[in-house]
């Protein structure tokens, strides 16, 4: 997914650490979270996105909003 460039795959920062966001149809953008996130986590908190092997839908929201 990340590879994606139409996706524009990014995570997301403040009360959504660990989430990442995907472009759906503007403005909806597609949240998930990794399966694991423990084992994707980087010490800064962020998520290593190699180790990302999952995700699970959380929403499909407009995070602008």
């Amino acid at each position: 997914m990340r590879t994606l460039p139409q996706a524009r795959a990014h995570e997301l920062k403040s009360d959504r650490r660990g989430q990442i966001s995907l472009d759906l149809s503007h403005p909806y953008r597609l949240i998930v979270a990794p399966a694991d996130p423990d084992s994707a986590r980087l010490p800064d908190g962020g998520l290593d996105w190699s180790k990302v092997e999952a995700v699970v839908v959380l929403e499909v929201t407009d995070t602008h909003r």
